[in-house]
């Protein structure tokens, strides 16, 4: 196929060094930008040789199309937004993994941001993405502040709160109860005949939500209280450490250990071993998360399973089916968990 190039094809520069506009890519083509917006939007509409010449144009340009004017002509910008509070730590990694392939697979992109477990952060950053005005917006925990509440109830997007269990959700809900996983976890310890068991533990509110109902299973057992370690998030091998070395610092009868993260878990493991304690001989170790280290630490650690593949999936396909105007049953989904045990215990 031979191309015949307009004049404007040798412009390489837009007018002050500004980004090139969907005119100029037009202008280049020789073609209406009506065309160009066509031709990206819609190529089976194209004649195939304005097609060429209009993506040659925005090759040499490198025109990026303006996602989103687009998605506000079509009140749509094929965007979800997530917050999460770290980063750093893995332990939400399965989800966003899972998720971002559920949205890639309907053609939705993703976009992330970061709390910092920090509630005025939280407020900031959901007035920031509100303003960008996604299709959806999933939420790590649930929205504690009467003042985000109000900003997403108002906004009409749909959001889905994810990693907690709530009777009140802004939205739609996919998550599980830290209360019953701090209850399980004294039990499955106790069943093993552990007496004397404590957490080494961050001090956000999904951790704190599960050091209560650990402590209140203990003293309904009728076991000693032993005062938790606290870390501060994000989890790390090198809390977990410290955290350890606190707690038996305090109380050196303790036989059973269930920390708030598998991170903080490998850590305690470690210092058990630097310390001369056997795992699980004389402590027991319990982790949270069942990250892909957990089955392959020495000793393989039991830790509390979260489907994080199962909510990124959930959370996909409610956000979609909303931003594409369907309806959502049920809105509020609770995955559970499960105790998987290894040797560390």
């Amino acid at each position: 196929m031979t191309i015949r190039l307009c004049p404007f094809q040798s412009i390489l520069s837009s007018p002050g060094n500004k980004p090139f506009t969907i005119q100029d890519v037009a202008r280049i083509a020789g073609v209406s930008a009506m065309t160009v917006s066509r031709a990206l939007n819609s190529p089976q509409k194209v004649a195939p040789d304005t097609l060429v010449r209009v993506r040659q144009a925005v090759a040499q340009t490198n025109f990026v199309p303006n996602a989103m004017a687009s998605g506000l002509r079509r009140s749509r910008a094929r965007l979800v937004a997530a917050l999460l509070p770290t980063l750093v730590g893995p332990v939400f990694q399965e989800m966003i993994e899972a998720l971002d392939r559920a949205l890639h697979d309907q053609d939705y992109q993703l976009m992330i941001g970061q709390s910092g477990y920090d509630p005025a952060r939280e407020d900031d950053l959901l007035r920031a993405i509100i303003q960008r005005r996604p299709d959806g917006i999933l939420v790590t925990g649930v929205v504690r502040s009467e003042e985000g509440r109000r900003a997403l109830r108002a906004s009409g997007i749909p959001v889905v709160e994810t990693w907690e269990l709530t009777a009140t959700p802004v939205d739609m809900l996919v998550g599980f109860s830290h209360a019953q996983i701090g209850t399980a976890v004294v039990d499955y310890l106790h069943q093993r005949g552990h007496r004397h068991m404590a957490m080494v533990s961050g001090d956000d509110q999904r951790a704190l939500t599960r050091v209560k109902a650990f402590d209140e299973r203990v003293a309904a057992l009728g076991l000693p209280k032993i005062a938790p370690a606290f870390t501060r998030p994000p989890s790390t091998m090198g809390s977990g450490r410290r955290g350890l070395s606190e707690l038996l610092a305090r109380d050196p009868q303790v036989t059973a250990v269930f920390c708030s993260s598998d991170m903080l878990a490998l850590g305690a493991s470690i210092e058990a071993r630097e310390i001369g304690l056997d795992v699980p001989g004389q402590l027991a170790i319990v982790g949270l998360g069942d990250q892909g280290v957990a089955a392959d630490a020495s000793p393989p650690l039991t830790t509390v399973r979260i489907d994080g593949t199962k909510i990124g999936r959930l959370a996909a396909d409610m956000l979609v089916a909303r931003a594409e105007g369907g309806s959502v049953s049920p809105s509020v989904v609770d995955i559970g968990f499960s105790i998987v045990q290894r040797l560390s215990t």
